[in-house]
């Protein structure tokens, strides 16, 4: 018997139900966010970074669905890449062989980390913490990891205890007994590891939420102090490795730093297949899979499948033959600096920031009356309306997707596909300086400023 099986078929006739089914079936409350700030679009297609709708409309992509679209959406090569793979019909994941593709992706990813030696495939950001929480436990015979405040690794048990930002956490408890210190603060490192139960510390070298960088020197004197004290280093590059910061890796910006554990994903999916990477160290995978009884000790169900490990293989090779890196950093150097020439035009804007393609603009308190008076009304409804004030009429007026970097936050992070150019920047550069002539001129903004302040009012 045959099964028939349509899906042009399927999305044509249901498809507009889009946002009336997720209501119903999945998460409720984001079908009611998107209406209330106007973000419920429907896109028909996409291709490299930008969206059509329906009506041919041309959208912008600026957020790179929050970083795993690193080449854009449908990168012929990684399409190619997929297709090869599944005519090729391959015994995928028997569990009981060794197929050739996990291999190759691992040794072409550890040329760009030499002083790395293996690799553990997973399926997310998240599960390549979790994996690194568990192999520094391990390795180290410590329980404590240390995290950075205001850090974001990802929201599964594990991966939340390393969670910076307490709005994800509440009502979670109990977690894991780790423990928080300050980006940048040494001594404050030091106080925990002479305790002598630390296993390692987790840090992004530029933090997602709000898009702080760690201090120059701070990751190698880490390192260090960690070293010295018989605990490790984990960098989490799930959203800052890949190029996104110019570099291969964000820890790569400093010389001397050397990880004993990197978590990568996203970028490395080609949008496609969901693949997260935790590298590491020989010693440390050693003493996890430390006999053939423990072969099993951690594993992921699909982890290492054919599709994601053809996906991270075009990917890296496109990254090379395309000069990706080389590229996110020029153009991300375009982008900022021609952001940070607006500082000194608009008393609203108070800082450009970033690395690369991963790029915060935070806005702050003007010093003339009208618009201290209309900042001091949003900030008093809630902190982070005047940066959602931005965001929406980029959407609507300009058809350019951004988001604000955070709950409660004035910043604005642009993590645009790493192929974008010169046009983009143009696009982005021309529509933000409309937007922001419009908040200073007390513009249709304000009157959408008043609407979020009477929505945050409500949601008390």
């Amino acid at each position: 018997m045959t099964t028939e099986f349509d899906l042009g078929s399927l999305l044509a006739e249901r498809g507009a139900e889009r946002y009336e089914l997720h209501a119903k079936h999945l998460n409720h409350q984001l079908p009611r966010m998107l209406h209330a700030i106007g973000f419920d679009k429907v896109y028909e297609r996409a291709e490299g970074a930008h969206f059509w709708d329906a009506d041919g409309n041309d959208y912008l992509d600026m957020l790179a669905g929050f970083g795993v679209m690193g080449l854009g959406r449908h990168h012929p090569v990684v399409r190619k890449a997929l297709h090869d793979v599944l005519d090729a019909s391959l015994a995928d994941l028997t569990r009981f062989d060794c197929q050739p593709l996990p291999g190759l992706l691992a040794e072409r990813l550890l040329t760009h980390s030499p002083h790395l030696d293996r690799v553990f495939f997973g399926n997310s950001g998240t599960e390549a913490v979790e994996t690194a929480l568990k192999f520094a436990r391990r390795a180290t015979g410590r329980p404590r990891i240390l995290y950075c405040e205001h850090s974001f690794h990802g929201l599964t048990t594990g991966s939340l205890s390393v969670n910076g930002e307490e709005g994800f956490r509440e009502g979670f408890a109990p977690l894991l007994p780790d423990t928080a210190v300050p980006l940048g603060d040494l001594d404050a490192l030091a106080r925990e590891l002479k305790k002598g139960d630390v296993a390692a510390l987790i840090v992004e070298p530029i933090q997602g939420k709000g898009v702080h960088e760690a201090p120059p020197g701070y990751l190698h004197a880490a390192q260090e102090l960690l070293h010295k004290h018989k605990a490790l280093l984990i960098a989490d590059e799930v959203q800052t490795g890949l190029g996104r910061t110019g570099d291969f890796y964000a820890y790569q910006h400093e010389d001397g730093v050397e990880p004993d554990l990197v978590c990568v994903a996203k970028a490395l999916s080609g949008g496609y297949v969901p693949v997260s990477a935790t590298l590491g160290k020989d010693w440390i995978f050693k003493k996890v899979y430390s006999s053939i009884d423990r072969v099993l000790i951690h594993s992921a169900s699909f982890g290492s499948n054919a599709q994601a490990m053809a996906a991270g293989l075009a990917v890296l090779s496109v990254m090379e033959n395309e000069q990706i890196v080389a590229n996110a950093r020029a153009t991300g150097e375009l982008l900022k600096s021609r952001l940070a020439a607006l500082v000194d035009r608009y008393e609203l804007l108070a800082d450009v920031r970033g690395r690369g393609l991963m790029i915060g603009i935070e806005f702050g308190r003007p010093k003339s009356l009208m618009l201290r008076g209309r900042w001091t009304m949003l900030q008093a409804a809630r902190k982070g309306l005047f940066a959602q004030m931005v965001v929406v009429p980029l959407l609507q007026r300009h058809r350019i997707l951004t988001q604000v970097s955070g709950d409660h936050l004035e910043v604005i992070k642009l993590i645009p596909p790493l192929v974008i150019g010169e046009a983009e920047v143009d696009r982005f550069v021309d529509a933000f300086t409309t937007v922001m002539d419009d908040a200073h001129g007390g513009g249709l903004m304000w009157d959408f400023g008043k609407t979020l302040v009477k929505q945050a009012v409500a949601n008390r």
